[in-house]
Formats: structure tokens, sequence, C-alpha cells
């Protein structure tokens, strides 16, 4: 027997519910066995009928008995071996019956002790290694003792008779080994195929989650640095004109157009949101363009600088470039103050792409972690590209926002 499996260790130690079964090629395959088992006992069958060493009357009371083991293996033994003896009582119920049969007609015609051969990988099936060990051994012993009880034969038929039972039960030891073994293997692959079939239904899901989440943010940065700041420059300028309608109609009337304006880009940029396409200033146009008429849709005085040569890029930068400026106009608006005025500086280079954005405005103390979600939403966008930002401010002195992106290898190296 292998050393590394304890005695009082089932040999089906490794049974699960039938739900953790599901995969196990023992349960898949019992077919095998069962045509293992039919020719064994067949082969008994025919070795009893034609034992010359016992009468015919012998030889067929010997064959009935053991006729029986058919159906008592179908109606009790198989549900048993199908289900691993997960209750050990019916298990045994079916081996002391299927023992019984046995003995009974093994010991009328020796011959039938070829049915070892099916019953003990059965017990090694069902019991536990010692019970299983204890049963292999009165199936090989005691039918040669009751067969020489009964018929006594002679010294040198006894003597064959003998080392026939102890050449059986030794094979039985090793083929309770191999049956063990070959058991654990299959509960070892099926507990390994459910848990990595657990993991990948978790992964998925995980990776559902992740993207439900990423798609989440992502729409919640465009929504914030598209809609949700064109309604708050709306709300600006109506709060503009409602203080200038009695005293400054030309203002309020230029107010109001700008609010035109304002309303027709959020229309625009909401049909691309819906749409999935590039965001309404970059449709059939350059950067520096989107961003000259981004300038000027402001209510402050903003300007636009090139640097460099004007090459078209990924979308995916040119987005990022576009929705740095729209948060950073957006904040000077809000907070730089009315006199203020803001220059955006756009710089291409061989290796990156550079977009600065600077008010004149009141600026405040950049030490202080920003709990803002647009700034925030700013660093994430560049992040995603492999850039970064970063924003300077000094009380009274303005704020600069940066954001610098890499440009991809056009060399071929």
């Amino acid at each position: 027997m292998s050393a590394d499996l304890p005695l009082e260790e089932p040999a089906r130690r490794l049974s699960e519910p039938a739900g953790a079964r599901d995969s196990d090629v023992w349960d898949r395959s019992f077919l095998p066995w069962d045509v293992y088992f039919a020719v064994v006992w067949a082969a008994t069958l025919i070795f009893t009928l034609g034992a010359p060493s016992s009468t015919w009357p012998v030889r067929v009371v010997s064959a009935a008995l053991f006729v029986l083991l058919a159906p008592w293996y179908v109606w009790v033994g198989r549900p048993e071996l199908m289900a691993q003896g997960e209750d050990e009582r019916y298990s045994v119920r079916y081996i002391a019956g299927a023992v019984v049969l046995f003995l009974a007609s093994a010991i009328l015609v020796g011959e039938t002790r070829i049915a070892t051969f099916a019953l003990v990988p059965q017990c090694f099936m069902l019991l536990r290694m010692r019970l299983a060990l204890i049963i292999v051994a009165v199936i090989n012993i005691a039918p040669v003792v009751g067969w020489a009880a009964l018929w006594r034969p002679d010294g040198r038929t006894l003597f064959f008779q003998s080392l026939f039972a102890v050449v059986t039960l030794v094979f039985s030891a090793v083929l309770g080994s191999w049956i063990i073994r070959i058991i654990d293997q299959s509960k070892e692959r099926a507990a390994l195929i459910g848990e990595l079939e657990a993991s990948r239904e978790e992964v998925a899901r995980l990776s559902a989650d992740r993207g439900a989440l990423a798609e989440r943010e992502r729409m919640s940065r465009e929504i914030h640095d598209t809609l949700a700041q064109g309604f708050t420059s709306v709300l600006m300028l109506l709060q503009a004109v409602d203080s200038e309608l009695e005293r400054d109609l030309p203002q309020a009337r230029r107010h109001l157009e700008l609010m035109a304006d304002t309303a027709r880009q959020n229309l625009a940029e909401a049909r691309a949101l819906v749409a999935g396409g590039a965001p309404a200033d970059l449709d059939g146009s350059s950067l520096p363009d989107a961003l000259r008429r981004l300038a000027a849709r402001q209510d402050v005085a903003a300007s636009v600088e090139v640097k460099g040569v004007s090459q078209p890029l990924a979308m995916a930068l040119e987005v990022v470039a576009l929705r740095t400026c729209q948060e950073a106009l957006a904040n000077a608006a809000k907070h730089a103050g009315p006199d203020s005025a803001v220059a955006i500086a756009l710089t291409y280079s061989d290796a990156s792409l550079s977009v600065s954005v600077r008010d004149t405005g009141c600026g405040f103390d950049d030490s202080v972690p920003l709990r803002g979600y647009g700034l925030n939403g700013l660093r994430a966008r560049a992040a995603e590209v492999g850039g970064h930002a970063e924003v300077r401010s000094t009380p009274g002195r303005g704020t600069t926002v940066t954001v610098r992106l890499p440009l991809p290898d056009r060399s071929g190296t």
C-alpha cells in the first residue's frame, strides 16, 4: 500500500456534494467499470459451470447463487458506486450482501473465486481503507477455508488454492492502492476545474464591473467637461444679462449671443456623446482651430498661441487637450475674477504635446490638496493616455494648468 494514504482515511475522502462534482471525470465515465464487472462475472460463470473438480448439480447451485450478484449490483451496488458511497451504511449493506452471495458460491466451486477481481475494486470504492482491507482479506481467504473444510482436498490441491488466494490478496492490495489514486486524482481535477470555473466567472464579473465603472467615470468626465460647464456658463451669463438689461443693453445682447452659442455647443456635445463620436469642436476641425473657437466663446479675454508645427494627432490625445482647456477656462470664468485674462499655449514637439492654460486671476494656495472633481478628472484623463497634468497657483498671481502628453515615435525605431 502507498505510505502516504492513512489507514483511517476514506478511499473516497474527497467526496463532495453533487454540485461540486459536476465536472468529475469519475462520474462521467463509469461505463468502463460496468463493462469490466460484466466481463469478470461472465468469465466467472463460465469457469464455474465448467469446473472439472465439482459435480454438475454442485456447479449449477454455485452458478445460481453467483448469478444473484448481477441484480444485486444493478439495483443496489451501481447507484452506490455512482454516488461514491455518500452514505456508508448503504455501502456496507451492499458489500455485505455481495460477500455473502460470493462466499456461498465460492465455497461450493473454487473457480468462482475469479469474481474477486470484480468485488475487490468495489470494496475500495465504497469503504474506508481499513474496513476495505478487512473485507478484501475475507473475500480472498474465507472461500479457501470454507472450500477446504467442505471438500477435504489433498495437500497439493490445497497448497495451490492457498497460493492463489495469497496472490489475489496481494494483487487486491495493489489494485486498491491504484483505485484510490485514480479516485483522488479525479476528485482533485474536479475540484481544480470547479475552482477554475469559479475564478473565470469571478474574473469575467470583475472585468465587466471594472468596464462599467470605467465607462461611468468616462461619461462623468465628459458630462462635467461639456454639458455641466456649458450649463454653468449659461447660468452665469443669465445673471450678467439680468443686471445689464437696465443699464447696458448692447452688453446684454452680446451675452445673450454667447448664451445662444453655448446652448448650441451643448446640444452638439450632447449629440456627440450619444453617438459616441468626436467632440463637437473637433468634428472636422484641427485642434488649434477648436481651441480658438473655444476661446472666442468665453466671457473672459482668451488668446491662443500655437508653438511648433501643428499636426494631426490621435483623437484620444486631442480630446484630452481640448477637455483640459475647457476645464481650465471654466474654472477661470468661475474663480479668476471678472478682470482676468487667459492665455492658452499649445506646443508641438517631436516627443510630446504640451497644453498650458494660464489666467491672471486671484489664484489660490496650490499646497492645499484639491478636492474638486474637474481638476482631478483632468489628471485622470491625462494619465489614461500616458501623460500627466500639474496645477500651479499663487494667491494674487493667477493659476497655470499644464498637461503634457507623449506622442508616438514616428521614426520607426
